[in-house]
């Protein structure tokens, strides 16, 4: 504990001496967007606003309207078919948005559920994309489905949009025979954006399933999603923005638990304890979050894998408290060799506290400052995390970014010295057309007696146009570059990676298809070909937005380790040894609009020495708005020679997902693995009885198939209340 007190002295210490630095300077009104001519005057607003779906407030009578939305998808020419209409005001303590939506086409509106963060091609939806730092890189993101349903989560990388985050607006809607119709709220105190802001960059999109077109107010390239802010429009305030004054939300929760691990014959142990996170708004784009204690038990469980890789699977990040500006600690590097991953934290042992400062310093510097210390338990020290990182903004919306992360062990043995540490540097290319994009990067770890070859170095490089897409990925990790706070898949290679894709768009029932040439190269550190993964696909995208691809996969592999592609064999293929192998796949899935959907992919072809043969994909029905039920499914089966077992491995996962009202959730989730030979068993309730304040129930049960003997159970309580 006394490492984050320290850690939180130091923090407010340097918010303290660096004040006029981080209050930000009057906002520079000049804006590079692509679509800066499209401009929304935004008035202040004269009386009250009621949040009930109607627009019959007189403010709405006199507000600027958006003006026609222009086509993205199928094709990006010309204007929507069914249009929409949008409306902003603001008053001294919020934003409010009023949308219409027409719609004269016969059928049903689609919508999925009243789930908070809808999947965004399975409903009619709109979603607002707001750049309130005018940089073209992060934002905020909120939006409704035709069910009512919010949609609210924070922006990196230009467009990417993490949903895992949460924060309080209200919403109404309203459906009428040719139109729906929808109202916001949204609080000035849940959004950061400079001080003396008069001007944000900000676009409106639509997806409207019954004509198959997705739509935005300011034109965007079909090849680039509609949450790009290299093509938002502008929006004006009448008058400066509130200023923000000094934030604090305290979020306690009590929680319960039953649990008895049968394996291990501990018998039945219950739990009760609590804990708080908390939020302080140290200046309207600066924000400090505290936990103590935390639980995080009501995170939705991960969806199983079929595992016949040779690595580490990779799994996103879903807990709230590592959430918001989660790009300035994951941001660097790449996905397969990434020096700072938050799920290595609090997973093997639980979190005692933490604190994380994030933010922007000024219109063109971000922090990131996270401590966070776990407890000991009977595997593991108590040990200590700290991750600092700066960003500098170049360019119109490039960066260079600085990472350092500390993992050190406490309470260590005399003589011990127990500790890994990184420190990295990233630039990160964006053009101001979006068309080309690029990284570079270059991170070394330090810990002891490892002192050569702790290096990871990457470069990417991206063109994007209608027509034509093309990459090219290098990559370079040492055999001895250690990242234990990090996700590093491999070590001890040299990686190269092109492709390039021609896309046709006739624009008929095939809106679009072209062919891609992929080729993965690895090598190792003397520059021998130890793996390679070419591949040649065929795609095609229908009109009503099903799609369709074909491709042949060509496999080499001198394995470096033994390896059982099983996973559960006692024998291996031995290390040294050389493979070459192929085999066809197809890909499908079909449309969204109607109540019963599916995609799959299947594969057959050789496999190292044997055979291979695998099937993918997911069934779905919803009865709209309530219900969804969705089965995952895998069969796989492995044909290898003898002393190899012929292996046959099923993993099915039905999932039930219940949405009584938009306050009301339960889930289902079984999943059947074979391969581990496990049922798991996953029911979450949830009752957000006031906003972004919840109760939970979770029982999760683990199973051995055949006698179906219970291996572990758990029941968790949750309750957890927002005051600000």
């Amino acid at each position: 504990m006394k490492y984050i007190l320290f850690a939180v002295i130091i923090l407010l210490s340097f918010l303290n001496l660096s004040a006029r630095t981080i209050l930000i300077s009057k906002q520079d009104t000049v804006t590079d967007t692509f679509n800066k001519n499209f401009v929304l005057n935004i008035k202040k607003a004269i009386s009250p606003i009621e949040i009930d779906g109607l627009l019959e407030d007189p403010d709405w009578k006199a507000a600027e309207k958006t003006g026609k939305f222009y086509r993205v998808l199928p094709v990006d020419t010309g204007f929507a078919h069914q249009q929409s209409d949008i409306l902003m005001i603001y008053d001294e303590k919020a934003l409010y948005l009023a949308m219409t939506f027409y719609d004269t086409i016969p059928g049903k509106r689609i919508m999925e559920s009243y789930r908070r963060d809808f999947s965004f091609g399975n409903n009619d939806n709109l979603l607002v994309f707001f750049d309130t730092f005018l940089d073209q890189t992060n934002g905020f993101s909120f939006g409704v489905s035709a069910s009512g349903a919010k949609w609210d989560g924070t922006m990196s990388d230009g467009s990417r949009v993490n949903l895992d985050w949460d924060c309080k607006w209200e919403l109404e809607t309203k459906h009428y025979p040719d139109r729906w119709v929808a109202e916001m709220r949204i609080p000035f105190k849940s959004v950061r954006y400079p001080k003396d802001s008069r001007q944000w960059n900000a676009n409106f999109s639509r997806l409207d399933l019954k004509s198959n077109e997705k739509s935005a107010w300011a034109p965007v390239p079909r090849q680039f999603p509609t949450a790009s802010l290299a093509y938002t429009g502008v929006i004006k305030f009448e008058d400066v923005l509130p200023k923000s004054k000094t934030q604090f939300s305290l979020i306690p929760y009590l929680f319960g638990s039953f649990s008895n691990n049968y394996e291990a014959n501990t018998g039945a142990e219950y739990n009760k304890d609590f804990g708080f996170d908390a939020k302080v708004g140290i200046s309207s784009s600066m924000n400090l979050d505290l936990t103590y204690n935390p639980d995080f038990a009501q995170v939705e469980v991960d969806r199983q894998i079929t595992n016949i890789d040779r690595f580490e699977l990779f799994f996103p990040e879903k807990r709230q408290f590592f959430l918001e500006n989660s790009d300035l600690f994951a941001g660097y590097g790449n996905r397969s060799a990434t020096p700072f991953f938050s799920r290595r934290i609090g997973l093997d042992a639980p979190v005692l506290a933490g604190a994380r400062l994030s933010g922007k310093i000024g219109n063109n510097w971000r922090l990131g400052f996270m401590n966070m210390t776990t407890r000991k338990t009977d595997d593991h020290l108590a040990r200590n995390y700290t991750v600092f990182s700066l960003q500098k903004k170049v360019f119109t919306r490039s960066n260079f970014g600085f990472i350092l992360i500390n993992k050190e062990y406490l309470n260590q043995a005399n003589g011990s010295d127990l500790f890994n540490r990184v420190a990295g540097v990233d630039y990160n290319l964006a053009s101001k057309d979006n068309i080309w994009t690029g990284k570079y990067y270059y991170h070394r770890s330090f810990e002891p007696n490892n002192p050569d070859k702790q290096y990871s170095q990457g470069a990417s490089l991206g063109y994007s146009t209608k027509n034509i897409q093309a990459h090219i990925f290098q990559r370079s990790v040492g055999e001895n570059f250690r990242a234990e706070t990090g996700y590093v898949q491999r070590t001890g290679y040299n990686f190269i990676s092109p492709d390039i894709s021609w896309l046709f768009v006739p624009n008929k029932r095939v809106v679009s298809h072209g062919i891609t040439f992929e080729s993965d190269l690895y090598f190792n550190p003397d520059f021998h070909k130890i793996e390679h993964e070419n591949t040649v696909s065929y795609m095609f995208n229908f009109q009503d937005r099903s799609s369709f691809t074909a491709g042949y996969k060509d496999f080499f592999v001198e394995l470096q380790n033994d390896f059982d592609p099983t996973h559960v064999s006692n024998t291996s293929l031995p290390a040294g040894t050389s493979y070459n192998f192929g085999g066809f796949y197809t890909v499908y899935q079909s449309t969204r609009k109607t109540m019963f959907n599916w995609q799959a992919e299947a594969a057959t072809g050789n496999f190292y020495n044997g055979k291979l043969s695998y099937i993918d994909g997911q069934v779905g029905y919803r009865y709209q708005p309530y219900l969804n039920l969705a089965v995952n499914f895998n069969y796989t089966d492995m044909n290898l020679p003898q002393p190899f077992e012929h292996t046959k491995f099923w993993l099915i996962g039905p999932k039930l997902d219940i949405t009584f009202t938009d306050k009301i959730f339960l889930s289902t989730f079984v999943q059947y693995n074979e391969q581990i030979d496990n049922m798991n068993i996953n029911v979450r309730f949830q009752w957000r009885y006031q906003p972004v304040s919840d109760l939970y129930v979770v029982y999760t049960d683990n199973y051995i198939p055949g006698n179906w003997t219970s291996r572990n159970r758990a029941l968790v309580v949750k309750l957890t209340y927002w005051l600000n």
